[in-house]
């Protein structure tokens, strides 16, 4: 075994060990006694002035009047990004103001002992060809297979590893070193480059506090001045009245002084010349004048107005009630909410319903929030490029969610940001379904439990439970809000298969329809017969609703007409004549009441008309030659002014949403979506959902439509 003990210097101080076999040992350092190199960094940017040439470059090492050196290009980035109005900026070492010169932070003096030290260093600096200590004229080689340092002579001419056939890559060892030199540069580059992102990122976030501690200090002044004025307005208000009240009294004590002094000049003007009056008469006359006098002045002898002023305050009550108001008036709302670390889950989204991504607050820490006040911000945009409308609501909980309602299928981009920076995730990409695949699906065909025949009407209560009108099997069938089967409601007027209407009244029994029997029957929820009629004016009624005055309406096919009855089955008015034209009815298969009592009529349009029917308008219609003629199964008017419209076309069947007011066309959930087979009456609840009777299918469906 050969050992080489190399002897040489390096311009950097490297300590390096390298082992061929078990006994060659190699080792390259360095030592610059009386240098440091911390002398020779710049302390903002961590640029090694060394390694530059500093004559006139961008990081020409400037000195501060606090003593501290920055380089030249860090000083301009910051006069660039965080100068002051007042012409200064602060070190970024100790924060001290230093006064910008009047030819920029390129006339600021150098610094002269950095400068001699570069002069130092750059006389230190040589080019050194690694030898090996023992065969002082061989050059070192390294063999990057083996990571081994040695010279020719030491391995005798041959370099090899085990096994045999395996490849080497044997280089001098200057060569090595300057490789690895440059790599190490390269990643400190790269650790500098991130170093001065972040910094950047640190101190536009100290400048961005600054600024807005600034505006906060300002508007606290604000609304604490605006206190302070409006308790100086009192205060000026209660002054003016005590000088108003004391100008008061002090006039009517000015005017009983002047009559006091009036009478006093009147006494003197009688006693003058007595002393030289002679006739007793007279001065009996005026003695008696002056008791006279003297009785009357009793009443000026008591002042008129009193001193009397006190500044009452409710004894101290209505002080501590202001004291406590302005004690809780005002907060300083921050946050410890770090962007990077909060997450975001999508929900699932489809086509014209509101969609949720949720946003959870998670803190430095790692720890979830759990308040609000962030200011999240989003923007949504669809796959096409196009922004989406979308709202940010605080839940008050540490989680925000983010609502966005998309015209159309694919992925979508949801962005959030808070404080300017992007939170963890996002963008979030949620893929948009074009499907409206029913949620659940109870029921099938039969006459068992859980099985329907030929379902046609439905209602629903306060509470959620579902009246279906079950009318092959002349039942009413009662099911929970989960879609639960609870009872089966049955009786004469539900007998002959007929039953074709069902809704509710006001005051929460049901109501249906037998167009066989011609009868109106209403019952209890739990089917208790409460009333019953028939009217000879009725031929095939078919459909029923139920107005806010608790009236009940008829739809007759045979008749085409609306008739409306009081609860005891007095015909009160009726309406509606064979044709196509507006205000004219066809086969009316559906019909609801509006919020202002206003009947909405389906047959195969949809035609609105006032509580004594006169024809308003027509929400939809299909033109002719422009489409296929369908009719209507069901229509429902929640309580969002959501109007919503079961259809049978010749190709398909579908659900329609309408904008009630604008009576416009919303979306569509059709057939080849969501599997429906001649849709019938409908029910929404009030969490967004909608509730059908499929007939063809002789269930149950239960979509989402918001």
């Amino acid at each position: 075994m050969w050992c080489c003990r190399p002897s040489f210097q390096l311009h950097r101080g490297v300590g390096r060990e390298e082992v061929m076999s078990s006994t060659l040992v190699e080792t390259v350092s360095i030592n610059y006694e009386d240098f440091n190199e911390s002398f020779l960094t710049c302390g903002t940017c961590l640029f090694l002035t060394w390694a530059g040439s500093f004559d006139g470059g961008e990081h020409t090492p400037k000195l501060l009047h606090c003593s501290h050196t920055v380089c030249l290009h860090c000083l301009s980035r910051i006069v660039a990004s965080h100068a002051r109005e007042d012409g200064t900026f602060r070190c970024p070492i100790c924060r001290e103001s230093i006064r910008i010169p009047s030819g920029g932070v390129a006339a600021l003096p150098p610094s002269f002992l950095v400068n001699q030290l570069l002069d130092l260093m750059s006389r230190q600096r040589r080019e050194v060809i690694p030898k090996c200590s023992t065969h002082a004229n061989q050059e070192l080689l390294f063999c990057e297979s083996c990571d081994l340092v040695f010279c020719t002579q030491c391995s005798n001419g041959s370099h090899q590893g085990s096994p045999a056939s395996y490849q080497h890559t044997v280089i001098p060892l200057s060569i090595a070193i300057k490789r690895m030199s440059e790599i190490l540069c390269y990643k400190a580059n790269e650790c500098y480059s991130k170093l001065n992102e972040a910094s950047d990122a640190v101190r536009t976030e100290m400048h961005q506090l600054d600024h807005a501690a600034d505006a906060t200090f300002e508007e606290v002044n604000r609304a604490f001045q605006a206190i302070v004025d409006v308790i100086e307005q009192r205060r000026e208000a209660v002054v003016a009245n005590v000088k108003k009240m004391r100008d008061e009294k002090k006039k009517v004590l000015q005017d009983q002084l002047d009559i006091i002094e009036g009478e006093r000049r009147k006494v003197q003007q009688e006693c003058e010349g007595l002393q030289y009056q002679v006739e007793v008469r007279n001065i009996t006359k005026k003695i008696a004048h002056l008791n006279t006098k003297i009785d009357s002045l009793a009443t000026l002898v008591e002042p008129r107005e009193n001193a009397f002023l006190k500044f009452e305050n409710g004894r101290g009550e209505a002080f501590d009630q202001v004291r406590a108001t302005i004690e809780d008036y005002g907060r300083v709302a921050t946050s410890r909410t770090f962007p990077s670390l909060c997450f975001m889950k999508a929900k699932k989204a489809m086509t014209h319903l509101r969609s949720e991504v949720l946003v959870t607050a998670v803190d430095y820490e790692g720890q979830t929030q759990q308040v609000g006040g962030d200011p999240m911000e989003a923007t949504v945009t669809s796959e096409a490029g196009d922004n989406v409308e979308c709202q940010v609501e605080d839940n008050q909980d540490g989680t925000y969610s983010v609502f966005f309602t998309p015209e159309q299928g694919g992925n979508h981009s949801v962005a959030v940001r808070l404080f300017g920076r992007p939170v963890k995730e996002s963008p979030l990409t949620v893929e948009v379904l074009d499907e409206h695949n029913p949620e659940t699906v109870y029921g099938s065909r039969g006459s068992g439990r859980d099985q329907f025949l030929q379902p046609v009407g439905i209602c629903l209560d306060e509470e959620g439970y579902l009246y279906v009108a079950d009318t092959g099997n002349s039942r009413i069938k009662v099911l929970s809000p989960q879609l639960r089967e609870v009872q089966h409601i049955v009786g004469d007027a539900l007998e002959g298969r007929s039953v074709t209407g069902i809704t509710r009244t006001p005051a929460g029994s049901l109501v249906f329809v037998n167009w066989r029997k011609r009868t109106v029957t209403e019952v209890t929820s739990s089917g208790q017969l409460l009333s019953q009629f028939t009217h000879d004016r009725l031929q095939e009624p078919t459909a029923l609703a139920v107005n806010g005055l608790g009236e009940i309406l008829v739809a007759d096919n045979a008749a085409n007409s609306i008739f409306v009855f009081l609860a005891g089955g007095k015909l009160v008015r009726h309406w509606g004549t064979k044709g196509t034209k507006p205000g004219q009815l066809g086969s009316v298969a559906a019909l609801c009441c509006g919020p202002d009592n206003e009947v909405v009529v389906a047959d195969s349009r949809i035609q609105v008309f006032s509580p004594e029917g006169q024809y308003v308008r027509t929400i939809f219609e299909t033109k002719a030659g422009k489409g296929p003629k369908g009719t209507y199964g069901g229509l429902f008017l929640d309580p969002r002014g959501l109007l919503l419209a079961t259809r049978q076309e010749r190709s398909h069947s579908c659900i329609q949403v309408f904008d009630y007011t604008l009576g416009t066309l919303i979306f569509t959930i059709d057939s080849r979506e969501a599997k429906l087979k001649r849709p019938s009456g409908l029910a929404a609840t009030p969490d967004g959902y909608v509730i059908i009777v499929d007939l063809g299918n002789d269930c149950v469906k239960k979509f989402r439509y918001m």
